[in-house]
């Protein structure tokens, strides 16, 4: 049975996504994402599952960093889980009572209107992920009512649902994915994505565009970018690629080498099955036919078989 490590307590939606991911391991919980990859990375897990990106709030910035600057790990799987938040609380409580309520600040933001329109007076507490909220709410004189997490965690700790699907949004959706230590890289399916981390070789005009030229003469479509700060003063950036296909494919292995020629380093991490499903369109002349005739037509040339 392989052991998954995930960020926790239990209760989170990361052991939900876990669940979902591969429901036969056992589960590791842990007190950040930090922890969950670096359980990982010495062997204490065989994987790990972390949050990635969120439709609403964007990437989640401690993911892309521990990526780009921890020992490397590569993405095996992701899952896009509908988040839907739940107001949890001790048996006995009613709405109007509850005057603090703890949970973590994303689920502050995504639960904005809620919060003002039923709980006009209340003070709302941030707290590290909302399964520790849920926790926190459980213990007997806790300081707070409430809680707002995933439902799960009501279960876990025994509160009571006071309501359902409080987000702002139905449609809110997370990206989870699942790594390990390097090894061999799923199959391609057809369906695929891969994702880089790029440092540029150094900071001139046109760097940026240097480095999206190569995946656009190759048909290749980004699906994520993200620029994060490499802390090395004031303009200095790091970038994030998601993309379509895999890196067996003849145009996304010539787009991640042609990056790797002009760029200070590439850090693969790894191609995989897409959760959604969706299948690229292939531009004329980049599918790996059209590719493998073009090297042989090359070859034929250097021969001097013209």
């Amino acid at each position: 049975m392989p052991r998954v490590a995930y960020l926790g307590p239990e209760g989170t939606f990361t052991e939900e996504a876990l669940r979902l991911l591969d429901p036969t391991a056992e589960r590791l919980p842990c007190a950040t994402v930090s922890a969950a990859l670096n359980a990982a990375r010495a062997g204490d897990a065989d994987g790990a599952v972390v949050p990635l990106e969120n439709s609403i709030e964007g990437a989640i910035t401690t993911t892309l960093d521990e990526f780009a600057w921890g020992e490397p790990l590569l993405i095996n799987a992701e899952l896009l889980l509908p988040v839907q938040f739940s107001l949890l609380a001790r048996p006995g409580t009613e709405i109007p009572h509850i005057k603090r309520v703890y949970t973590h600040p994303a689920a502050i933001t995504q639960c904005r209107n809620y919060i003002s329109r039923e709980l006009p007076d209340a003070v709302v507490v941030a707290a590290p992920s909302t399964a520790a909220a849920a926790q926190e709410v459980s213990l007997p004189g806790s300081p707070y009512d409430a809680a707002i997490a995933a439902r799960i965690a009501g279960e876990h700790y025994g509160l009571v649902e006071l309501a359902a699907d409080i987000g702002d949004r139905s449609d809110t959706v997370t990206r989870f994915v699942k790594v390990g230590r390097p090894g061999p890289l799923p199959q391609a399916t057809g369906s695929d994505r891969t994702t880089l981390v790029v440092f540029l070789a150094d900071d001139h005009p046109g760097a940026l565009l240097e480095m999206l030229t190569e995946f656009s003469v190759r048909g290749v479509n980004l699906t994520r970018i993200e620029s994060r700060p490499t802390g090395g003063g004031i303009g200095r950036y790091f970038f994030h690629f998601d993309f379509e296909g895999h890196v067996a494919d003849a145009r996304v292995g010539e787009a991640i080498a042609g990056l790797h020629r002009i760029c200070g380093e590439v850090r693969f991490l790894g191609s995989y099955p897409r959760a959604d499903g969706i299948a690229p369109q292939i531009k004329r002349g980049t599918s790996d036919p059209e590719f493998a005739e073009a090297a042989e037509w090359l070859a034929r040339i250097r021969a001097g078989k013209v």
